[in-house]
């Protein structure tokens, strides 16, 4: 038999729990902290404690701790029971320590302390595959290829990425040195102090003259801004009203909600973006765009697949049910909930479930995904067609052809490949079939 104090303890300690983190997410909500607080205290008075559950937890405890092979202390066995508490609520549910919601707050508001190198692995070395622009490393002259052989005077060979990236993210301000080799030479020193470091979400080209390409990789905190800069700069560079822009969404993960609906309000000018629903009043959310109108209403295109999960289908799912844009693709992953991160003491937090979002015509995303309006499948481009019309001979290969009648310039064999360079639409189906759809829209336009 359980001794009565320590029964009490337990049931104290589980009822603080999950009494707490319903009160902090009522914090930062827009509703009325009483509203929401309201029904918290409602429940926890009518639910008595499972006595006989509590009395179980506590016997497994006892028995873990008096026959397990090696000694586990208590504050190890309740960490791992409140992993397993939350874990087992659903997919994207989870309990963060640390190190994990460290990595939740980089991830999401795109900062971190770190050298501004993006790093690959070769050959079981670390391989600078780029600095970012204004940061430690470019200033310190770090160039792409570089080889990282140690850090700290630690080497890296036999390292993971992912412990090398750890070792040179860290507190801004302290220093760290990076031993180089570059193109084969000897290695050199490199001492760097950490900076913050922002990571863009958002990069944008013209694949043509008219015509706009913007890839959103994650929605973080300033992705808003991000494509709204990307917009106003297509147009620039395009020097008129742009024709056409392609919206990628393949392979993102998904990330903060308000981004989403800033994204979506900069092609929407009016309507219901999206709405959720929990079981708590400040998880009822409705998020409508304003009469603003950063794309100008030009044509719009929107890539979406299996990766396309949470924020992207947020934005899919509005674009789509306002007929703003057309979705091409395939089905999108189908995550239609929404987490709010719970903070905790001692730099710890709970990432949980608290609604599930709708689009503006009221489908649940949840479990189903989204259907694109064209069903277009990757395939892998090969120039083998354009190859063989190069190795045609052709007139202007000819010794001694006569010049153009009108002065333009030659275009002998391989002259049209030589300009058809660095088109990410020449690799990639999908984004070759939405060009294309866009170029028909504007064809049946008139313009």
């Amino acid at each position: 038999m359980l001794h009565s104090p320590r029964l009490t303890q337990l049931a104290l300690t589980i009822a603080l729990a999950i009494g707490a983190p319903l009160v902090c997410a009522a914090e930062p909500a827009k509703a009325p902290a009483k509203s929401a607080a309201m029904p918290v205290t409602e429940v926890t008075a009518k639910a008595p404690l499972p006595l006989e559950e509590l009395r179980t937890f506590a016997e497994v405890m006892d028995r873990i701790k008096a026959a397990y092979v090696e000694p586990v202390d208590d504050k190890t066995l309740l960490e791992n029971a409140i992993k397993g508490m939350l874990s087992n609520l659903d997919p994207h549910s989870a309990y963060l320590g640390p190190e994990d919601f460290q990595e939740l707050q980089e991830s999401t508001s795109g900062e971190f302390g770190g050298l501004g190198i993006e790093v690959g692995q070769e050959d079981g070395m670390i391989k600078v595959v780029s600095p970012i622009d204004d940061t430690p490393a470019s200033r310190a002259g770090v160039q792409a290829g570089d080889l990282i052989v140690k850090i700290n005077g630690a080497p890296t060979r036999g390292q993971t990425m992912t412990e090398a990236v750890d070792k040179m993210r860290g507190k801004v301000g302290d220093k760290i040195t990076l031993t180089l080799v570059r193109d084969g030479g000897s290695p050199f020193d490199v001492t760097l102090a950490r900076a913050v470091i922002q990571v863009k979400s958002v990069k944008s080209q013209l694949l043509e003259s008219g015509y706009g390409y913007i890839r959103i990789t994650q929605f973080q905190v300033k992705t808003g801004d991000e494509v709204g800069k990307a917009l106003t700069k297509l147009r620039k560079d395009n020097g008129k009203k742009l024709r056409g822009v392609i919206l990628d969404l393949r392979n993102n993960p998904g990330g903060v909600l308000q981004a989403a609906v800033e994204v979506a309000d900069h092609f929407l000018t009016k309507g219901l973006i999206v709405y959720t629903k929990g079981r708590i009043a400040n998880s009822e959310l409705r998020f409508s765009a304003d009469p603003a109108d950063a794309s100008e209403g030009v044509p719009l295109v929107v890539l979406i697949n299996g990766g396309s999960a949470s924020a992207s289908e947020i934005v899919a799912g509005a674009l789509q049910d306002h007929k703003r844009g057309v979705l091409m693709g395939t089905d999108s992953f189908g995550k239609g909930s929404v987490q709010t991160v719970l903070p905790l003491a001692n730099d710890r937090a709970l990432k949980l479930t608290t609604a599930l979002y709708y689009t503006p015509n009221g489908r649940s995303i949840q479990a189903q995904g989204i259907v694109p309006d064209i069903e277009v499948r990757q395939a892998k481009l090969t120039a083998d067609a354009s190859d063989n019309d190069n190795d045609t001979f052709k007139e202007a290969d000819l010794q001694g052809h006569l010049g153009n009648g009108n002065g333009g310039a030659d275009r002998p064999t391989g002259s049209s490949k030589a300009k058809r360079q660095d088109r990410p639409q020449d690799s990639d189906y999908q984004l070759s079939q939405a060009l294309s759809l866009l170029k028909g829209l504007n064809i049946t336009k008139g313009d």
